[in-house]
């Protein structure tokens, strides 16, 4: 891994200083999740999924594509080793959208910085905590007008709630049992091959933006500021989903 090309490929000069500090975690999330989409045309497209970190470099960072969480939190965990920080990485149950207990089917990173844990995330599509997020119970963490905060579970470990609408839901949970890279295959395999898993069913691209975010979700393309919604365009053909996705996202497909 280069990471010179990594940084370039991020939006951050090419002998950007590197500092073992919160502030420069920051800005590493920070610049990732707003120039690398995540993405499954991979999976809609039927190409096999490869978790190896060298593979993962290629496509995202030298082939300027991006990719789902296990690829994202892999790729950017690579870069944080690389880096000189001390991390690991936790299977973890997204929470939001389900109405029982979801699969353990997403992947997040510890990062072990100043005698603190923080856990990083740039894996998510959706809104999603933009910063690490200090891993202590009962703190609200607020930011880009978000509301973030860990509370334990007897079952599932740490649970990271957000407030909306005024009310906290859950919106992930994981227990530290590390994990390395080859133990999130099978669950990978699954997302991508099996008739429940919704990754394999319509197109999904997003990338956030310093005001909010855009999306593809199947043929409806959205632009949000923020939480509201700003700009849709439905009906997406093929030949404008090329397009957008090239013009929005700078995907070539």
């Amino acid at each position: 891994m280069d990471e010179k090309r990594y940084f370039e490929r991020i939006g951050l000069k090419k002998y950007t200083e590197i500092s073992h500090s919160y502030e420069f975690l920051k800005t590493l999330q920070l610049a990732h999740i707003l120039s690398v989409p995540y993405e499954n045309l991979d999976i809609i497209d039927g190409i096999p999924l490869s978790l190896d970190l060298e593979s993962i470099y290629e496509k995202v960072i030298i082939n300027h594509r991006g990719g789902y969480c296990f690829e994202l939190n892999c790729l950017f965990e690579g870069l944080l080793k690389k880096l000189g920080f001390v991390t690991e990485s936790y299977f973890a149950r997204f929470w939001r959208g389900e109405s029982g207990i979801p699969l353990r089917r997403h992947r997040v990173i510890a990062v072990f910085l100043e005698n603190e844990k923080y856990i990083m995330d740039v894996g998510i599509g959706a809104v999603a905590p933009r910063i690490p997020l200090i891993l202590k119970e009962g703190i609200v963490q607020e930011f880009f007008g978000e509301s973030y905060r860990f509370e334990r579970d007897g079952l599932f470990g740490w649970v990271l709630y957000e407030l909306y609408h005024g009310e906290w839901r859950k919106y992930f949970s994981f227990t530290e049992e590390k994990q390395i890279d080859n133990d999130f295959i099978t669950t990978s395999f699954y997302c991508e091959k099996h008739p429940d898993s919704k990754f394999n069913k319509n197109i999904m691209v997003a990338i956030k933006t310093d005001k909010g975010r855009k999306s593809i979700d199947g043929n409806v393309y959205k632009e949000f500021i923020g939480s509201e919604l700003n700009y849709i365009e439905e009906n997406v053909n093929s030949k404008r989903l090329r397009e957008i996705l090239l013009d929005k996202f700078g995907i070539k497909r």
